[in-house]
């Protein structure tokens, strides 16, 4: 049996400007993540850690980054847990790779001489770890898109060195017409002949899984999410390798070591009819491990005013960010119009078909404003106080 622990995509570093103040604090859940996936790995005693890829966002990071990674890594070490790295698309192992500037084996505690920590390199494509009767197939390019793909001609089939034959790779299972231009490319079939018995994947950063021809390959996703569409991140893998009479068996199990949650919420806002309401709606959420992106939507009565930035700051501390947009609507006039000879109705009439022909146009943010124009139009000539 060989078990191991199967991580990526851990962008140490990430600068999350459109996080605000936010940014930093996100950083060190991104941190902490990794900690726990050391843990985590150290309780389970797994055989091998392995990191399939961006582990930091960029080549460009602080020594004192680098030293904290090394700390952690060296943890696995003292427990006599192996590790394996490869770079991915944004540690891209080129001439400004952070791995070139820093021997991160030896920072960890490893030395030439032993195969506790390993990067796997364009110079290095394989580790043979005899104690666990496995190898570790990595083929990485030194650019960011490869020349070809990872798999192409994988040695496994015939490697007769050990029993266990596990693969990392940075990048996308092919997908026609959706994912055909990624950097790293590897398709189902090329899976399928390998000749691996599992296959780390990263890059992608939800957690999932599948299986081709013998092969199981996985995708553990990001440990801390990047960003709202990822409802799988926030896991890494703890994975078992068993070999019986029946033959080998592959079993994937996802344990949760992020705090962070992303989630996306529409509401309509002439269901809730004030902004005391939306605030109200949006406290019974409150979390402080929430990344909340509120888009209101709907056609909203003239008299519903809201001011985001106004919710934003009500609800600061009851999220760990929260963002909210305003795409309602004002509705158009209702009823019959006010003759073309007054005002009321010129001004109805001339904003309307203005409307009429940018929504035609598709060029919603025009005609949004506009729309709002009427409203307040609208509210000053039926004698309201309107404050802009």
């Amino acid at each position: 049996m060989l078990r191991l622990l199967h991580t990526a995509d851990v962008h140490l570093g990430a600068r999350h400007t459109d996080l605000g103040d936010g940014a930093a604090a996100l950083r060190e859940r991104r941190f902490a993540a990794f900690r726990s996936a050391i843990d985590l790995a150290i309780a389970e005693k797994v055989d091998l850690f392995l990191v399939a890829g961006d582990l930091f966002d960029s080549n460009v990071q602080p020594r004192r980054s680098v030293d904290r990674v090394a700390a952690e890594l060296r943890r696995l070490v003292e427990a006599k847990i192996r590790s394996v790295l490869i770079p991915g698309t944004h540690d891209v192992y080129d001439r400004a790779s952070i791995y070139r500037a820093h021997d991160l084996p030896a920072l960890a505690g490893s030395t030439p001489d032993d195969d506790w920590v390993t990067l796997l390199t364009p110079d290095r494509a394989d580790v043979h770890l005899p104690t666990l009767d496995a190898v570790v197939y990595g083929r990485v390019f030194a650019t960011k898109r490869a020349p070809q793909s990872p798999l192409e001609g994988s040695p496994a089939a015939t490697d007769e060195r050990a029993t266990w034959k596990i693969g990392m790779i940075h990048g996308a299972i092919a997908i026609p017409g959706v994912v055909d231009r990624d950097e790293v490319l590897i398709t189902t079939e090329e899976i399928a002949a390998s000749g691996l018995d599992y296959l780390a994947l990263g890059h992608w950063h939800s957690s999932q899984q599948g299986r081709a021809g013998s092969t199981t390959y996985a995708y553990s996703g990001a440990p801390e999410p990047v960003a709202i569409d990822q409802d799988k991140a926030g896991v890494v893998l703890l994975v078992t390798l068993d070999g019986t009479a029946a033959g080998k068996t592959v079993a994937v199990e996802a344990r949760r070591v992020g705090r962070t949650r992303f989630e996306a919420l529409e509401l309509d806002l002439a269901a809730l009819g004030s902004q005391p309401a939306l605030v109200e709606r949006l406290r019974t959420m409150a979390d402080p491990d929430l990344v909340l992106d509120v888009r209101l939507i709907g056609v909203r009565r003239d008299e519903v005013d809201v001011s985001t930035d106004e919710v934003e700051v009500q609800l600061r501390d009851a999220f760990f960010r929260l963002r909210v947009r305003d795409r309602s609507v004002p509705p158009l006039t209702e009823g019959a119009l006010p003759s073309a000879d007054t005002v009321a109705g010129a001004f109805i009439r001339e904003l309307e078909g203005q409307i009429a022909e940018l929504e035609a146009a598709d060029r919603v943010d025009e005609a949004g404003e506009l729309r709002d124009a009427l409203r307040l139009g609208r509210l000053l000539l039926a004698g309201h106080e309107v404050t802009l």
